[in-house]
């Protein structure tokens, strides 16, 4: 396989890696390293990349052990998981700020959701993979998925409603 042929292969998955890491490590930085790293290790393996039926899931699960690796090392404790992946409508200044404290209480209360409850979102609700995919990719059967999926929604869902009603969590 030539350089041309592998850009290719990665390419449409290239920024989900990118936002795995960012969601698991936080920082741009950290991220941008491991998905260098990533895409270096599967440089490596680019011969042997024909054996695997979805390279993306590969990658995908390359990423998550990686980060969760990370996390367990010692720099981790400095680190912490945050979306960024909201994107701003055009909206009058009350909704923007409105949007962007809504906004803020998810993430707060993503952050405190188990890890793999918070994987699972991710996967699931940003990336948008499907139940197969995400089994694959983190070694659970799909009824798992679904069930700490719900869990993880009505975690949020019940948490929002609170904030709302009471103004504080």
């Amino acid at each position: 396989m030539n350089q041309n042929e592998f850009i290719h292969l990665i390419e449409p998955f290239k920024d989900k890696v990118f936002r795995l890491a960012k969601r698991l490590l936080v920082s741009s930085e950290e991220a941008q390293d491991a998905t260098q790293d990533i895409l270096v290790k599967l440089w490596d393996k680019k011969n042997g990349l024909g054996q695997y039926n979805n390279v993306e899931a590969l990658a995908m699960t390359m990423t998550k052990n990686y980060c969760l690796d990370q996390l367990k090392s010692k720099r981790a404790s400095n680190l912490k998981i945050v979306h960024t992946n909201f994107t701003d409508r055009e909206a009058g200044l009350d909704q923007k700020m409105e949007d962007q404290d809504s906004w803020s209480w998810v993430e707060k209360i993503i952050n405190d959701l188990p890890e793999q409850q918070k994987l699972i979102i991710q996967m699931r609700d940003i990336e948008q993979y499907d139940f197969e995919e995400i089994a694959k990719m983190l070694d659970m059967n799909e009824t798992a998925i679904r069930v700490a999926l719900s869990r993880a929604r009505k975690t949020i869902r019940e948490k929002m409603t609170k904030t709302h009603q009471y103004g504080i969590s």
